[in-house]
């Protein structure tokens, strides 16, 4: 390796956080830093046509419901996939509550990123409601959240590579 060589591995390094910086992440940024999207928050007796509709409107992949001011389930997009989507449901009479998830896997604010990814990879959740001690929902934490929150610390041009950059798999081809 020649000295020019060593100085651009000197500067990369220095210009794009490696391991090191992600790992810190990792442990030490807890989800209240990075969610800041409120969450969408209905009640149990809301209607599918509407928490659908909120949905959408406010571009939420999930909606949390609540039945007092409480933590009750959360309805996602793979639950409308999953179980509404093909029956024959009347949305509009229908309450959220008959095919939302009960009494969800929850998470505080403070917890750290290692241990939501964990929760999500292991767990295969996508959401995760984030509770404060009260039991009341403040926030939810997504898969995309997380994602979006590690990818930061890598350049646009380290994220936009190919799987196997000296494949000849991508290489410029015709009608590609």
């Amino acid at each position: 390796m020649t000295n020019d060589d060593d100085e651009t591995r000197r500067v990369f390094d220095e210009e794009h956080p490696g391991a090191p910086e992600v790992e810190s992440a990792l442990a030490n940024k807890t989800l209240a830093d990075i969610v800041t999207k409120p969450p969408l928050v209905v009640e149990t007796t809301d209607t599918l046509a509407r928490v659908i509709r909120l949905m959408q409107e406010q571009r939420h992949g999930c909606a949390v419901a609540v039945e007092g001011g409480k933590l009750a389930g959360i309805f996602t997009e793979r639950d409308i996939l999953m179980k509404i989507v093909g029956h024959p449901i009347n949305l509009d009479r229908t309450p959220v509550s008959a095919f939302m998830t009960r009494d969800p896997v929850t998470l505080p604010g403070d917890s750290n990123l290692a241990f939501a990814l964990y929760q999500m990879v292991v767990e295969g959740y996508r959401h995760i409601p984030l509770v404060d001690d009260a039991g009341r929902p403040a926030n939810v934490v997504s898969m995309r959240d997380l994602i979006e929150y590690l990818s930061e610390s890598f350049s646009r041009e380290l994220l936009t590579l190919p799987p196997h950059p000296r494949s000849h798999r991508f290489r410029s081809r015709e009608g590609a």
